[in-house]
């Protein structure tokens, strides 16, 4: 029996979805769980896999289209057997002519040579604007990192084939991709709607760094990758989190939601904004697993392939922006989560030790949390609670 390919509802507001390519052509076998097609969601360009076992057929939309959620686009069907005829109208649930006119313009797109996009390493905005120009990316110069092509190189390249230099000079509106949009709404709708306030307070990272450069050695031996002050920060924020539940709840529907799980998102900077990567059950991991996790994670996220479980389910985050050299900052709550640890930067200060006057690596952890889950007195015993963690990590404790 045949079975569909849908447009899948990977948020809780989508309504539809960007196919930005397939995976597998018409006619290729598929097993489940096969990677069979990309799409681009607000959030992020999302890879996903088959739902089932046989030949990929009766492939209905093309690459570029923006599709609604739950629309059959192509069919899984067993050797021999036919795709169910379309009916455009019930499938789609628009009409016929309006689903002509946007393959037409889908197919109307100049395409990418294959070489280019096999072989290529470009930015999902990046390779939206391609496509816009009618470009190809093989005469595209990328300046990313090992030669990514980012929207700017894409922007400049447009400017010299046209003649005209403002297409790559800066403008009075800059255009937001589907995840600074997205950004933009959900900050806009948080601090607008959620009661933040902030407690501070300053940690003393002495003994974090021991224990970083202990573990350092053991853990890119073991699984491969370094260790770092993030991973540690993770690892110590949601072992505090299972003492204080609140702190890990949720506002939802006028009543707070104790959260089961206790799942550590990660910001993570992209191109075109910020994304949350979600470390999940990050309480029940060694620091070694969950920097495994991390790097993985975001070397997703920058190259647009972050999968649903990727994103999904987070109760509580963690925003460092310490390696920009920031001392402190005030972040913004991701609701339905009720609270956000900004972290600074670790430098050297001069402080109050043992009743002298000393110089300490110190660190400025920030809790932003929301008034209706979260009192004053909650966040305060949390976060003495955290910087006591913190200062007194040791080094069996996270395994």
């Amino acid at each position: 029996m045949a079975i569909s390919v849908v447009m899948p509802a990977l948020e809780m507001a989508q309504e539809t979805g960007k196919l930005i390519s397939w995976l597998k052509k018409e006619g290729d076998p598929v097993s489940k769980g096969d990677l069979l097609l990309e799409i681009e969601t607000d959030k992020a360009v999302m890879e996903i896999e088959s739902p089932g076992d046989g030949i990929l057929a009766g492939i209905r939309v093309l690459e570029g289209t923006e599709v609604p959620v739950g629309q059959t686009i192509a069919w899984i069907v067993n050797p021999g057997e036919v795709p169910p005829a379309e009916d455009a109208t019930a499938t789609t649930g628009r009409r016929t002519d309006r689903v002509k006119a946007e393959t037409t313009a889908a197919s109307a797109t100049p395409p990418l040579s294959k070489a280019a996009t096999q072989e290529i390493r470009i930015s999902p905005k990046a390779r939206r604007l391609a496509k816009e120009h009618g470009l190809d990316l093989a005469n595209i110069r990328g300046t990313g990192p090992g030669g990514e092509i980012l929207a700017a190189d894409v922007l400049a390249a447009a400017g010299a084939a046209t003649g005209d230099p403002s297409a790559a000079a800066t403008r009075d509106t800059i255009a937001l991709g589907s995840v600074g949009k997205l950004m933009a709404e959900r900050t806009t709708q948080s601090w607008t709607t959620v009661p933040h306030f902030f407690v501070a307070r300053d940690v003393d990272a002495t003994n974090l760094n021991i224990v970083r450069q202990r573990l350092l050695p053991s853990v890119e031996k073991s699984h491969g990758t370094k260790l770092t002050l993030t991973d540690l920060l993770v690892a110590t924020v949601a072992r505090t989190l299972a003492k204080h539940p609140r702190i890990n709840a949720s506002w939802v529907e006028n009543g707070i939601r104790s959260n089961p799980e206790i799942n550590v998102a990660i910001a993570m900077a992209v191109d075109d904004g910020v994304v949350t990567a979600v470390i999940h059950n990050a309480n029940k991991q060694d620091v070694g697993a969950i920097a495994v996790q991390r790097r993985d994670l975001a070397e997703r996220a920058r190259a647009g392939k972050l999968r649903p479980a990727d994103i999904a389910g987070g109760t509580f985050t963690v925003s460092n922006l310490g390696m920009f050299n920031v001392d402190a900052f005030s972040a913004i709550i991701t609701p339905p989560q009720a609270a956000i640890l900004a972290v600074g930067r670790v430098a050297d200060r001069v402080v109050a030790h043992n009743g002298q006057v000393a110089i300490r690596p110190m660190m400025r952890l920030t809790l932003s949390s929301d008034h209706r889950v979260i009192d004053g007195a909650r966040a305060a015993r949390f976060m003495d609670d955290l910087a006591t963690a913190l200062e007194s990590v040791a080094e069996d404790a996270l395994g």
